[in-house]
């Protein structure tokens, strides 16, 4: 089981750069060509969802965590934020929560394996796909 971690101030124009990383190394674990765009987008809704907790949250000191692992039948991606739980949304309230809430909309549209939560630290989105059979024999 093979790790890759990327550790980035929370800013927007750092996301690109984890999108690219997550598609490289989604590709190296033998996730099927036809499912990179998703783990692609998936990677950049989870990562501009936790600058914008950052942001929102006056979080200036805080880092966002990209955990790429290589599972043996799946590749697992986490991204983790440093917002704290003060800091989460609420919908009806807070009016960048309609962002937060369609940006997790599209996460939920493209992973099927799919968990979010949120600690005293702040949230974490995992998410996995599996690994093409045929990458697991090379």
């Amino acid at each position: 089981m093979a790790t890759v971690e990327l550790r980035f101030s929370a800013l927007p124009e750092h996301v690109r750069t984890a999108r690219l990383v997550a598609a490289a190394v989604a590709r190296r674990a033998g996730v099927d060509e036809s499912v990179l765009d998703e783990v692609r987008l998936a990677v950049g809704e989870a990562c501009s969802r936790a600058v914008g907790l950052h942001q929102r949250g006056g979080v200036t000191s805080g880092a966002v965590r990209v955990s790429l692992t290589d599972q043996e039948k799946r590749f697992l991606i986490e991204v983790e934020d440093e917002a704290g739980p003060a800091f989460v949304p609420d919908p009806g309230v807070d009016e960048d929560a309609d962002e937060d809430t369609l940006g997790l909309a599209v996460i939920t549209g493209l992973v099927e394996d799919l968990e979010v939560t949120h600690g005293a630290r702040g949230g974490v989105i995992r998410m996995s796909w599996p690994v093409s059979v045929d990458a697991l024999a090379h």
